[in-house]
């Protein structure tokens, strides 16, 4: 059922778009791909960066009232904000999740894309959002969210892949399950014994922590020495292999 869930996205949400972008363009060696307009009539900006093939977007909210501004508000700006996963049928797993009564909160469809996006209170931890573009099966085919060419501003100089996402909880099993059943994978263990959730391309851990969160997000790059001095360069404080930037932790493995 779920041979076909892959990682396509993870989204931070920042209190401004410049810095946070600019940050990790230097200190990962990404570049961005794409800013898209379209998010403006949400009241937010935007932009994505390729680490490979999955995309790490940044939202920034410039009005008030955005969904974004009361997730900084609320987190302290702390914790992901979206897990976007490309899938066969994003319609099943929007209706499979309303069974476990977790509400959809709302549907883009911008042909050939559609989008399914669950309501992050019922999700737990950040948004879940389902999507699927027609005639893209390709994991380095047309991804309309990120741009017109996408594929052309894959680096892999410095960072190679995004390996793993941490998601905390006082009750990580609990979550791990929630988030099992949502997406269709059976939680396994890591080999560090935490839950894990495996997909084809990336896997999500659930560690003990006091708040419902996504707390890291974990990256395989060239030289770990190379990104944490870049890291101090510009002003981050980081302590063994680990930073915090736009409001995660970016953990950094050889």
């Amino acid at each position: 059922m779920a041979g076909d869930m892959r990682l396509r996205q993870i989204c931070l949400v920042a209190p401004q778009l410049g810095p946070v972008i600019s940050d990790i363009a230097d200190i990962m060696g990404l570049s961005v791909c794409y800013r898209d307009g379209n998010v403006a009539k949400y009241g937010l900006e935007n932009a994505l960066l390729p680490v490979d093939t999955i995309l790490l977007e940044v939202v920034a909210p410039f009005q008030d009232g955005t969904a974004a501004g009361r997730f900084i508000a609320k987190t302290g700006g702390r914790g992901g904000y979206m897990a976007i996963f490309c899938c066969g049928d994003p319609d099943e797993r929007g209706r499979n999740a309303n069974a476990m009564g977790v509400r959809t909160a709302n549907i883009i469809d911008h042909p050939p894309y559609h989008g399914v996006q669950l309501h992050p209170r019922d999700c737990r931890a950040a948004f879940i959002e389902f999507n699927h573009t027609k005639g893209s099966d390709n994991i380095l085919g047309a991804y309309p969210p990120a741009g017109p060419d996408w594929q052309k501003f894959i680096r892999k100089d410095v960072t190679q892949a995004l390996t793993a996402v941490e998601m905390q909880s006082p009750d990580p099993q609990s979550l791990a399950e929630h988030w099992g059943k949502l997406i269709g994978v059976a939680p396994g263990k890591a080999e560090s014994g935490e839950t894990e959730l495996k997909l084809p391309n990336a896997s999500f851990r659930f560690v003990k922590g006091g708040a419902e969160i996504m707390s890291a997000l974990e990256f395989r790059v060239a030289d770990v020495v190379g990104v944490l001095h870049a890291a101090r360069e510009r002003g981050l404080a980081a302590a063994g292999n680990e930073f915090l930037l736009g409001g995660v932790t970016f953990r950094l493995t050889a």
